[in-house]
């Protein structure tokens, strides 16, 4: 898909409200980040948890957003959503590691992109555990904090590609994404599933890993970290099962190959 012309100033404006809003909505979940949640509950199964500190975020980068730009918009994961009389659009995750952060497992991020004309073109993501804020723009790299971040290279073989994923909260999916995996594993150097796909995207973005795997995504998970990777210098693909692959553009070949034919081998589905 070609890639919208966007006006600079206008990039320049999703921007500066991108970081804002998002670095805004970590200092929010940083106030329930050392308390007891008191009310939580499910959502699509047992293992999938919602809090009091995911609406808080929630609310907070709603009304920032209709404080910035009223017309737009807004996408989120959890139900605060509403249409816009613009071009642009958000979408968010306002908490993309929910279990991690209910369990006190630093691996827990904000997550948001603003759309031109349906397609992200700019996105931010917040670790607040590491100190860590990643972001991007249409034309113009992928960041981390004040420094510029690029995909690994000179790491071409699956052998030693380090590689993360993740799982659904759904056991039915499960069981289909632990056959792939079982066929993964052997070739790979290593399989690392840290909690929070929009962290597992900027985590490519810089190297730490050489690939992120994942099927069944929603688009809040992936809409910023998309961006990120891509400006990085990295590839994304959906492949047969629902798979999103983001990978170096040496990796993409032989790890589109692997997971298509372990999607397509005999198993439990």
């Amino acid at each position: 898909m070609v890639a919208p012309v966007v006006p600079a100033a206008l990039l320049d404006e999703l921007q500066e409200v991108a970081l804002r809003v998002a670095t805004g909505a970590a200092q929010v979940l940083q106030t329930y980040s050392s308390v007891h949640l008191e009310h939580v509950k499910t959502k699509s199964s047992p293992t999938d948890l919602v809090s009091e500190a995911d609406r808080a975020s929630e609310a907070y980068i709603v009304s920032e957003l209709h404080r910035a730009r009223p017309g737009d918009a807004v996408l989120s994961e959890e139900g605060a959503s509403h249409d816009g009389t613009t071009n642009i659009s958000w979408v968010a995750d306002p908490l993309d590691g929910t279990t991690n952060f209910f369990f006190q497992v630093p691996a827990y991020s904000v997550s948001l992109a603003a759309c031109y004309d349906g397609e992200p073109i700019v996105g931010v993501v917040v670790d607040p555990s590491r100190q860590e804020t990643w972001s991007a723009a249409q034309g113009r790299g992928a960041w981390c904090n004040d420094a510029p971040c690029h995909v690994a290279n000179g790491r071409s073989e699956l052998a030693t590609a380090l590689v993360g994923t993740g799982f659904s909260y759904r056991p039915e999916r499960r069981v289909v994404q632990a056959s792939v995996l079982s066929r993964l594993l052997p070739v790979v150097r290593d399989i690392r599933r840290i909690g929070s796909a929009a962290l597992d995207l900027c985590w490519v973005a810089n190297g730490r890993f050489d690939a992120y795997y994942e099927s069944g995504l929603n688009y809040w998970d992936w809409a910023a970290g998309s961006v990120i990777c891509e400006e990085a210098g990295g590839q994304l693909a959906t492949l047969p099962g629902e798979i999103l692959l983001a990978t170096t553009p040496e990796l993409m070949a032989p790890l589109t190959d692997l997971l298509t034919r372990a999607q397509a081998a005999p198993g439990p589905r």
